[in-house]
């Protein structure tokens, strides 16, 4: 396994480097005799039961070539697994270079996923400069956590500081920080580990009320006051078709809004990589979640001017936008709406 990654080790058409002989005759470098997910691999095989004359027509259909794949992927996967026993350090370098790689097959081997899951390496929210496995992960899941929880994105430092996070960071649950891009595919595919599903933190509700919070004096949620829940039901009226609903959140500690997906369907990085790549027809519309004891939400639904709270109203849900990394819908409205407010409160002052 090379100590650094190929320059090309992402090219849609790089091929393995795995040469075959015949009794120590060169035959090609070209036999895919490995799947794409372990195409950094190099090496070479030679076999004494194909014929010296054989054709790549005869290489691609022979079913001893397929035993000599099935035998050598079977092979690398173990000796990945043996070194992460025997020298976590050595395989946390493999991993560094070449995990974004192995997580292909998440998607593209059923028959060695549990041996993938078992081999894969993440970065976490309690795992500081380091990696966690899985089984790691599960060994320390909490008091009636019933899932792994995972939060995808294109950048690493941007979904570690995600107003998502601010929930199970509060009771003490670890979260999976998913940077690759292929890290929204396998996820998708309805994954477990040890019988605890994958589930996603900007998807659908949190259900964090059966886990307790770490801050012991820290007061239980009592919901949302009827001023702000009357806020919370006009502001969904109106953000109108901008959003598939407004609601409560109870995932939210610190910040005072957030977006999320509908529990069925796809998360939202997921549908960002779909509607990029044009395999998306229409995207859904997001959930805006409120934090009901957040200070500014107690203030905007204790404020009367109408104008006001429609214009915060919009401004909440582009600032959601750009929390999540992505840009407001339309900027000039945004820029109005901001420069209206900032006028009302120079003028108050």
């Amino acid at each position: 396994m090379p100590g650094a990654r190929p320059f090309d080790l992402f090219d849609a058409d790089r091929k393995g480097r795995i040469k075959l002989y015949v009794k120590r005759v060169f035959i090609t470098d070209d036999a895919e005799l490995l799947p794409r997910y372990l195409r950094f691999v190099r090496g070479l095989v030679d076999s004494a039961d194909l014929p010296l004359n054989v054709s790549r027509e005869m290489i691609q259909d022979s079913p001893l070539l397929g035993a000599i794949r099935k035998g050598l992927t079977n092979r690398v996967i173990a000796d990945l697994a043996k070194l992460t026993e025997q020298d976590a350090e050595a395989f946390g370098r493999v991993w560094e270079n070449f995990g974004a790689v192995i997580k292909e097959g998440l998607y593209e081997d059923f028959e060695r996923r549990e041996q993938l899951l078992n081999l894969a390496r993440f970065k976490t929210t309690a795992s500081g400069e380091g990696t966690r496995s899985l089984k790691d992960y599960v060994a320390g899941l909490k008091e009636n956590q019933t899932a792994i929880y995972i939060i995808t994105g294109d950048d690493a430092a941007r979904i570690a500081s995600s107003p998502h996070l601010e929930g199970f960071r509060a009771r003490g649950i670890e979260v999976l920080l998913l940077a690759d891009p292929v890290d929204a595919f396998w996820v998708a595919g309805g994954l477990d580990y040890e019988g605890k599903p994958f589930r996603s933190v900007t998807q659908g509700s949190a259900d964090l009320g059966l886990i307790p919070l770490l801050d012991k004096d820290t007061p239980p949620s009592v919901g949302a006051s009827a001023e702000v829940s009357g806020l919370i039901a006009e502001m969904k009226e109106l953000l109108g078709a901008e959003v598939a609903d407004v609601r409560a959140s109870d995932r939210l500690t610190d910040s005072a809004v957030c977006l999320v997906a509908a529990e069925n369907g796809p998360d939202r990085q997921y549908e960002r990589f779909l509607a990029a790549s044009g395999r998306l027809g229409s995207a859904a519309k997001p959930i805006l979640e409120v934090n009901p004891t957040h200070a500014m939400i107690i203030g905007l639904a204790g404020n009367t001017d109408d104008a006001t709270r429609a214009d915060v109203a919009h401004l909440l849900l582009d600032t959601a936008h750009v929390l999540d990394g992505e840009r407001p819908a339309d900027a000039t409205a945004f820029s109005q709406r901001l420069f209206r407010l900032m006028t009302r409160g120079i003028g108050t002052a």
